[in-house]
């Protein structure tokens, strides 16, 4: 299957539908001449201002802006004065939601990235790339590379570090990629590559 940069559309969506669905996609970062990719394995959904949980429930400042224009759209902030974190804009404009990656594996490689500042690390990603509209294919975006993982390879936790939001705690608002089964979700052009393999062997009486 082509690479997609995925369209503003995928992200007008639900929040959580789009978070699940982010789960096997790659963010790609182009930095001058080189270009890196870490799929998608842990992700946060955040949606609108009635969660406490999340940056719009404080109202509409300098910092939240971003969340309240166009889905599709990147947000990324600064935590601790020293690790970046990156999230795309989700739904309609006017509601602010967003979601967090927290995790990537190295496309090249299969490491395990694990944080959202280990991530943005990663690929370079610090504030110069806020509001930085990812369906363009420009220095950010985010790739459909034919992956479907399976529901049953998804597991749901409560979110990270948000204990002062109260019952918004609880929500099971976390996806991740089952550990050790991440990097055996192949894509459909791997499976068909699979498929013709095997019947070469057939065919060559292997």
């Amino acid at each position: 299957m082509p690479r997609k940069i995925l369209p503003r559309a995928y992200f007008q969506r639900p929040t959580l539908q789009v978070a699940r669905s982010l789960l096997g996609k790659y963010l790609v970062r182009r930095n001058g001449r080189k270009t890196l990719a870490g799929r998608i394995v842990e992700v946060e959904a955040y949606i609108g201002t009635e969660d406490r949980a999340c940056h719009a429930s404080k109202g509409r400042t300098a910092r939240t802006e971003v969340m309240f224009g166009p889905a599709g759209v990147s947000y990324v902030y600064l935590v601790y004065g020293m690790h970046h974190c990156f999230n795309v804009v989700t739904e309609r404009v006017g509601y602010p939601s967003a979601v967090l990656v927290r995790a990537v594996e190295d496309a090249a490689t299969r490491a395990f990235i694990d944080g959202p500042g280990r991530v943005c690390r990663f690929l370079a990603i610090n504030r110069a790339l806020n509001r930085l509209d990812l369906t363009m294919g420009v220095r950010l975006w985010v790739e459909d590379r034919g992956e479907r993982p399976a529901p049953s390879l998804i597991t749901t936790a409560r979110r990270v570090g948000v204990d002062y939001a109260g019952s918004w705690a609880a929500k099971p608002w976390r996806f991740r990629l089952t550990r050790g089964q991440t990097s055996k979700v192949k894509s459909a052009g791997a499976r068909e590559k699979d498929r013709k393999r095997k019947l070469e062997k057939k065919e060559g009486g292997g």
